[in-house]
C-alpha cells in the first residue's frame, strides 16, 4: 500500500505545484538533517524513514511512501516488488540507509530506480554516521529522458 499526501488534505488526486529539483534536494536535505540532529545514529532504517517521511509532510511536500516500481522488459510489465522508500513531488527519488558505509552496490541500487522510474534525481541518505553530509549522496541519472513513459 503506498502512503500519499496532498498538500491539501483532500481525499482526491491534483496536479503537484511545479517545483525544480535543486529546491526539493535542498528541502529533502534540511528535513533529513533536522531529523539526524535529533534521533542521531543507531537507529533501524524504518524509523528514520518514517521520521522523514513526517518531516516531510510537515514542510507541505507531495511525499510517496514505498511507492511500487514495476520493472519493464520487452514491453511486458512485472511487478517483482520494487519499492523506493520515498518519492518526494513525483520528481527526486530519496533511498535510506542506516549503515556502517555506504558502498557501490546502494549507490547502484538508487541508479537502478532511477532508470526504471525514468527519473532525473535521487537522494541516498545513510543515517548511521555522525554527521548526515558525511552519509549524503545525491545522484543524477544518465537514463533521465525529457518525456517520462506513462507506466
Amino acid at each position: 500500500m503506498t502512503a500519499f499526501y496532498h498538500r491539501d488534505n483532500r481525499d482526491h488526486l491534483r496536479e503537484p505545484q511545479s517545483m525544480k529539483e535543486n529546491t526539493i534536494t535542498e528541502k529533502i536535505i534540511g528535513a533529513a538533517i533536522k531529523v539526524h540532529r535529533k534521533l542521531g545514529p543507531g537507529l533501524l532504517e524504518s524509523a528514520y524513514k518514517e521520521c522523514l517521511y513526517y518531516q516531510l509532510i510537515k514542510e507541505e511536500l507531495l511525499v510517496q511512501k514505498e511507492h511500487p516500481l514495476p520493472l519493464v522488459y520487452e514491453d511486458v510489465k512485472l511487478d517483482c516488488g520494487y519499492r523506493v522508500d520515498l518519492l518526494v513531488e513525483d520528481k527526486v527519488i530519496v533511498e535510506i540507509k542506516s549503515v556502517d558505509s555506504l558502498n557501490d552496490i546502494h549507490l547502484a541500487q538508487v541508479l537502478t530506480y532511477l532508470k526504471l522510474s525514468n527519473n532525473k534525481i535521487g537522494l541516498l541518505i545513510n543515517f548511521n554516521v555522525l554527521k548526515l553530509t558525511d552519509g549524503l549522496k545525491r545522484v543524477i541519472s544518465k537514463y533521465y529522458q525529457a518525456q517520462r513513459p506513462s507506466v
